[in-house]
């Protein structure tokens, strides 16, 4: 089979392209990636070239080894990705130690995957662990409203949790173990790609301070759901603090216990904190 018939590359391609019709993905902005499943590299082996140079990673992943993974290069834009999938995304292979890639199918016109490499396996790494393997998606986006917040709110995960929260009854639901925050870091680098992973330990988001967000989950439905229940929440807060300076009512402490009961999530008490 060749990768472009296959149904991990064709869910891939379109949640590039959801995210691109968001308009979270200026210019070259965001990147995705996805842990590929051993059957799934099986169906598509003989599209592959196994020739390519090994190069550093510029960081350490010894559970990644030897895994597959599909990622957005670097310098590409998420709206050719639907146009050009060839040329904007790749395949690349992990080695026996965890330490060097190689690509093995994509950018054929050259390049390389996408800048924030680390910080994506890193926290692929970090997600296969604590799910027992079951999370092979890392997706981060420039959500506007969320950079937004993040220049008006204390940046702590207490407080962006419960104001996010409180916006959609849907919210504590969709992410009932919070967000984590990272301060704003140079972007890229082994540094944020270290600090996010330790939040990604506990939690499936992690905003990017001034910069955006960092979501992970099972499959490309979830992960993308994820993100956009997060920013629609961001949107509702943004509106709701242009409006008034306080808010007239919410949902309390212990309306989200009941919820949490109904819904069969677990809700930390951390987040139910009053105000």
């Amino acid at each position: 089979m060749k990768v472009l018939d296959s149904k991990f590359a064709q869910g891939f391609i379109r949640m590039c392209n959801d995210g691109w019709e968001q308009g979270w993905h200026e210019r070259n902005g965001g990147n995705l990636s996805y842990r590929i499943k051993e059957e799934e590299i099986a169906e598509v082996m003989d599209d592959l070239k196994m020739d390519g140079a090994w190069k550093e990673i510029g960081t350490s992943v010894p559970t990644l080894a030897n895994e597959y993974f599909l990622v957005t290069g670097s310098g590409k834009y998420f709206r050719n990705v639907i146009l050009e999938p060839e040329d904007s995304i790749c395949i690349i292979q992990v080695d026996a130690k965890g330490e060097k890639y190689k690509i093995c199918w994509g950018l054929k016109n050259g390049g390389r995957p996408t800048s924030e490499l680390p910080s994506h396996l890193m926290n692929l790494e970090v997600k296969k662990k604590v799910t027992d393997g079951r999370y092979r998606v890392v997706y981060h986006a420039h959500t506007t409203n969320v950079i937004a917040l993040t220049f008006v709110l204390p940046l702590k995960d207490e407080i962006f949790t419960r104001e996010l929260w409180e916006m959609a009854t849907e919210c504590p639901v969709v992410f009932p173990d919070g967000i984590g925050v990272v301060p704003w870091m140079v972007p890229g680098g082994r540094d944020i790609a270290v600090k996010t992973s330790k939040l990604m330990e506990k939690y499936d988001v992690a905003i990017w301070a001034h910069h955006g967000i960092f979501g992970s989950g099972e499959d490309f439905d979830l992960t993308f759901g994820l993100v956009h229940t997060v920013e629609k929440a961001a949107e509702i807060l943004v509106k709701t603090m242009s409006m008034s300076p306080k808010k007239l009512q919410t949902i309390e402490p212990d309306e989200f216990r009941h919820l949490a009961k109904d819904f069969g999530v677990t809700l930390p008490e951390k987040f139910l904190y009053n105000k």
